[in-house]
């Protein structure tokens, strides 16, 4: 299977730029889209900051603990990078909005306060607007970016997963495809073991250590912020190496990133085998309704086909799970000989054997909106800068990728 830095790109035809991004925060500006705007009633106080060099849990624990309140109590519609400028809307509920007005912490300003009537929850987001400089850029390339652009916005990006969903090793999916299989001893050997030439220090270490079955060791060399790996070992020595019931250390949060991580492995798999034909239907395919959300089965490729083109709906891929809709025809057979290469079907798709993981279906391309490029020169040197507005779930990092050619490891 492809990793993250082997998925081919669409525009593979024209080499990349190369460059540095984030060379410092004001080089990659977001501005949030809401879902919605306040109404300007109700019990939570909604009121959107600029943070900049901070990301989004670090902020909000920095206003909790301003507000002496639980970072719980703050809602918020998406995560931003540290490496950046951005501007975010959080909520509260009950407390007098002049003490949002009086924040006065390092890297956050809060911009502007209202009243709404409920909670702001992860996923009340419309998308993202983006202006990113790449430094370190041959700028008379220009016209070249620009075709790249061209055919990014007529035939879609590919909507890969990036190398953040699967952490710094790029192995992730490996835990989860082990935990699927009910296969703890690897799950554990992928997520604490195995020293590669990317480990150092400390984390080398504590690898070593456990695969050697010194178990409180390795939790001593498993310093901040690695909790769960520490925890693990601990369980481990406990349970004198029942891999399964050590297992359950690991946090809620981080068992279902790891499905999601071999889920995102598999989807990319189809999002590669497809790129060629990324904006062209088949019958059978469950086509993505993009202004809703929602999917529907091709019955004749030829009669949707103009609605592809008009990027109205773009071809589905597999988030694979117990619910998950199948597609029929070319597409069906594509999704389910991928799945027998990994030696599972549905019924495999149970977390530790019990829990069920529901799965869906993602997009296989998205389309960067009001999109603009410009060369460029500051105290700093040339640059390329990137104007442009995304879906919420679509990442710029993705768009980026086309354009410089090289990895990019975040997942603005």
């Amino acid at each position: 299977m492809y990793t993250v830095d082997q998925l081919p790109y669409l525009t593979q035809d024209i080499p990349g730029i190369g460059g540095q991004l984030k060379s410092r925060p004001e080089d990659f500006i977001v501005d949030e889209i809401p879902l919605y705007e306040p109404c300007g009633e109700g019990t939570h106080v909604y009121f959107r900051i600029e943070k900049r060099g901070i990301a989004t849990m670090a902020a909000v624990r920095e206003i909790a603990r301003a507000l002496d309140r639980s970072h719980r109590d703050i809602g918020y519609a998406g995560l931003k990078d540290a490496d950046a400028v951005t501007t975010q809307t959080l909520s509260i509920e009950h407390i007098d909005p002049t003490r949002i007005e009086q924040l006065d912490l390092p890297r956050i300003r809060v911009v502007d306060v209202s009243r709404h009537g409920n909670k702001l929850k992860l996923g009340h987001l419309r998308g993202n607007r983006f202006c990113i400089r790449v430094r370190g850029v041959d700028t008379s390339r220009v016209d070249e970016v620009r075709s790249v652009i061209e055919t990014l916005v007529r035939r879609g990006v590919p909507n890969y997963f990036g190398a953040q969903r699967f952490g710094l090793r790029g192995d992730t999916w490996l835990i989860g495809r082990a935990m699927l299989m009910d296969d703890f001893d690897e799950a554990l050997a992928v997520m604490l073991g195995r020293p590669s030439a990317i480990d150092y220090g400390r984390v080398a270490e504590a690898r070593r250590l456990f695969d050697q079955g010194e178990f409180e060791a390795a939790a001593r060399e498993w310093r901040y912020p690695f909790r769960n790996e520490r925890s693990v070992c601990l369980a481990m020595a406990r349970s004198k190496g029942n891999a399964r019931r050590a297992f359950r250390a690991v946090d809620a949060p981080m068992r279902r990133f790891y499905i999601s991580a071999y889920q995102s492995q598999l989807f990319n798999q189809i999002v590669a085998q497809r790129l060629n034909t990324i904006d062209q239907l088949q019958t059978g395919d469950l086509a993505w309704i993009h202004a809703k959300g929602a999917v529907f089965r091709v019955e004749d490729r030829d009669v949707e086909q103009p609605r592809c083109e008009a990027f109205e709906i773009s071809p589905s891929g597999p988030l694979f799970g117990r619910r998950m809709s199948w597609p029929s025809g070319e597409p069906e057979r594509m999704e389910r000989t991928l799945l027998a290469s990994q030696e599972m079907d549905c019924d495999t798709w149970r977390e530790g054997g019990k829990k069920p993981v529901s799965g869906g279906r993602r997009p296989l391309r998205f389309q960067p909106r009001n999109v603009g490029v410009d060369k460029g020169t500051d105290q700093d040197g040339a640059y390329l800068e990137f104007r442009f507005a995304l879906d919420s779930g679509c990442y710029a990092t993705t768009v980026l990728r086309e354009i410089m050619k090289t990895s990019i490891d975040s997942e603005a």
